[in-house]
């Protein structure tokens, strides 16, 4: 059984892995344990993820874990500039493997952000949403409406007051990302995710393929 940490961004996706990735993962000989980034003032923030932090995490933990990875979110992402993700997560290896030097593998240190945001993925199946309290048949469409502009759930962009959750919350005010973030997850189901995500199919394909490495 492989050790896998994941370095999570917050609560929301600490539930997720816990609720989700868990089970899902330790079939396939892969035993996950989150843990959030930061240090334990920021414990329970969120939000606060920078490249230097999270090096530093993934750099301590992959001490402690057979493999190590990420769960982040592109969106508020502290110092990303003008860079695409998939040019931050190549910094983010680079960084990894010049601090880690001679113990590096590539097949071990997984750094993920998450386009754009958590909450994107809960665009995989806006029926889901109904089981935020209040959700009346209105809003859940208006979010329908919403995925229905993408291709994918994990294109709705990240402006201010665009990102998933912005539209989320503007149509279900009563929306709590730590309560409902992960409840409607469940009720999606990774299968439905996955395959509306190409991302985060990929890194999950990725994470699967670990526990049948020769350690």
């Amino acid at each position: 059984m492989i050790r896998l940490a994941v370095s999570v961004e917050g609560q929301t996706e600490e539930e997720f892995v816990k609720r989700l990735l868990r089970d899902h993962l330790c079939a396939a000989d892969v035993d996950v344990t989150p843990v959030q980034v930061g240090s334990a003032r920021n414990r329970w923030k969120g939000g606060n993820v920078s490249e230097a932090v999270l090096v530093d995490d993934m750099g301590r933990l992959s001490h402690r874990f057979d493999a190590v990875t990420s769960l982040v979110d592109f969106y508020g992402f502290r110092g990303k500039g003008s860079r695409t993700v998939d040019e931050l997560v190549s910094d983010l290896n680079d960084e990894l493997c010049t601090r880690l030097g001679p113990r590096a593998r590539p097949d071990r240190v997984i750094p993920y952000v998450q386009l754009h945001e958590f909450e994107g993925l809960l665009f995989s199946r806006p029926e889901a949403f109904q089981s935020v309290p209040d959700a009346p048949e209105a809003s859940v469409a208006q979010l329908r409406a919403v995925r229905s502009r993408f291709a994918s759930p994990e294109d709705i962009n990240d402006g201010r007051e665009t990102a998933p959750s912005k539209r989320i919350l503007s149509a279900l005010p009563r929306y709590r990302k730590v309560v409902h973030g992960p409840r409607v997850a469940g009720r999606i189901g990774l299968a439905a995710i996955r395959s509306e995500c190409p991302r985060f199919d990929a890194w999950l394909t990725r994470l699967e393929t670990l526990g049948a490495r020769p350690s």
